[in-house]
């Protein structure tokens, strides 16, 4: 909130007295947040007291039940979870408050989400275990089996044994992540679920392992599949708050952390590090949230951002949706124009992209190399498999690629906004960093090129940025990055 009776989510502003709680003026998911309540417990959240006591008395007023957008089941499980914080939190609520909460709760528990599952069911159970604990009596404990059922069930599911989220999204990895310790946290008042506490002790310590593993040395998520910041809590706070709940600190990521069951590998080596897709796009049944990004990576060095992904901006069903999710907006090998997965509508997926003859090792040279290749463009005539190799060393990264039988293919690296490419000639040049430190580049193919593009840090956001991009000649280009 950012006045009284005004919100600004994803970027956009708007007035409650204009556009009120379900104003056809915004889109779908300007008018969710406008329901999830997030600000009772954002930051500064103490000094806008009075004006989220005002917007409860005006939603309970202006939502009566089963009325609208604010009514359906995902954004009535995150108002729930946000309303119990809030109480919880040292705010007294209102027997209209209190009321209205019950009525959400049995509302949500004959609706759940069970057809569309993902973070949209798991946001629902949650719900379920908090309202249980928040209130007395049979039907509070009800709610709170139910929730702890569908939990039993969907923990082992969305985990992997790695930690990472199954639908392989850092962003939505971060917002499991802080699920889990909502819950440890609400469990901690005194309610006996323990087989649910268990499991989720259990998972915690290799979920903020494989968050900080993911995380570049800003500390904010790297971008692959749906990923943008401002949405998620950044990794410095998530770990504040399993710390504040007894959990153990993970250590720093090894030199070659390889995240087998989820696909990335990221590799470290001087001043640099690499994080690497060697993924599928995600769950069969659920890619909604997913990019044809495989064997795409993102790159820091001296502490920022070099090479990055796009980003997201948008959802929807919208062409610039599409196109933040196709192959071109990712730092990897486009091959005929075409898309590794079939992206397409807002969430989803035709023929996907599957990785094959993946290997993350040491080479005898001492160098960190993580290979693998993929059968996303086996759809097209000549059914070319895409191969590409990182190789990290103290002061350089080897990128070859190679499309297998030849075709028309470009390499494409999406640069920071703070990264300033340079053509010194068609084959070398440079990338200056913030600071003025100097990255020298040169190619084996080519002739190389730069592009205007665009980089998506958040929702709403869109920053101009370059693309060098890499011709494959014969099928090959080798790219190489020296910096000292």
């Amino acid at each position: 909130m950012i006045a009284p009776r005004e919100f600004r989510f994803l970027g956009i502003s708007g007035e409650l007295d204009e556009i009120r709680w379900d104003g056809s003026e915004r889109d779908k998911l300007w008018r969710y947040n406008q329901h999830y309540f997030d600000d009772l417990n954002a930051e500064g959240a103490d000094e806008r007291g009075g004006w989220h006591k005002s917007l409860l008395k005006d939603w309970i007023d202006y939502n009566p039940p089963g009325n609208g957008s604010g009514w359906e089941p995902y954004p009535t499980s995150l108002r729930i979870v946000n309303w119990i914080k809030w109480a919880l939190g040292g705010n007294e609520p209102s027997p209209e408050f209190l009321h209205s909460l019950a009525v959400q709760t049995r509302w949500l528990s004959k609706r759940v989400e069970h057809h569309l599952q993902g973070n949209h069911l798991f946001a629902n159970a949650k719900a379920l275990v908090f309202a249980g604990v928040f209130f007395d009596g049979a039907e509070a404990e009800a709610w709170r089996l139910q929730g702890k059922t569908i939990l039993d069930l969907q923990i082992p599911e969305q985990i992997l044994p790695d930690g990472g989220h199954f639908e392989l999204s850092t962003m939505y990895h971060a917002l499991a992540v802080e699920d889990m310790l909502d819950l440890a946290n609400v469990l901690a008042m005194g309610e006996s679920l323990p087989d649910l506490q268990s499991s989720i002790q259990q998972r915690v310590p290799s979920m903020l392992s494989w968050l900080v593993t993911m995380s570049h040395p800003d500390q904010g998520i790297a971008f692959f599949n749906d990923a943008a910041f401002g949405i998620a809590p950044d990794t410095t706070d998530l770990l504040s708050y399993a710390r504040h709940l007894g959990f153990a600190q993970p250590g720093s990521p090894a030199p070659i952390s390889w995240l087998k069951d989820s696909g990335y590998a990221r590799l470290s080596a001087g001043p640099a590090i690499l994080i690497t897709d060697l993924a599928p796009i995600g769950p069969d049944y659920l890619p909604g949230h997913a990019h044809a990004d495989t064997l795409s990576f993102e790159l820091s060095l001296f502490g920022q951002r070099v090479v990055v992904n796009s980003g997201t901006s948008v959802y929807g069903t919208g062409t610039e949706r599409v196109r933040q999710r196709g192959t071109a907006a990712h730092s990897t090998v486009v091959v005929d124009g075409a898309d590794s997965s079939e992206v397409w509508s807002g969430f989803r997926v035709a023929q996907r992209a599957k990785p094959f003859d993946v290997k993350v090792e040491s080479a005898l040279d001492g160098n960190h190399t993580a290979t693998g290749k993929h059968d996303g463009y086996s759809r097209l005539p000549k059914r070319p498999v895409h191969c590409r190799s990182w190789s990290l060393s103290d002061h350089r990264l080897t990128i070859n690629d190679d499309v297998t039988p030849p075709t028309k293919a470009e390499a494409r690296y999406i640069l920071s906004p703070q990264a300033t490419p340079k053509l010194v000639s068609p084959t070398e040049g440079s990338i200056i960093l913030n600071g003025g430190r100097t990255i020298y580049w040169r190619s084996e193919a080519g002739p190389a090129r730069i592009e205007e593009t665009s980089w998506h840090p958040e929702f709403g956001s869109s920053l101009s940025t370059k693309c060098l991009v890499l011709p494959l000649k014969k099928g090959k280009a080798c790219m190489t990055l020296d910096w000292s």
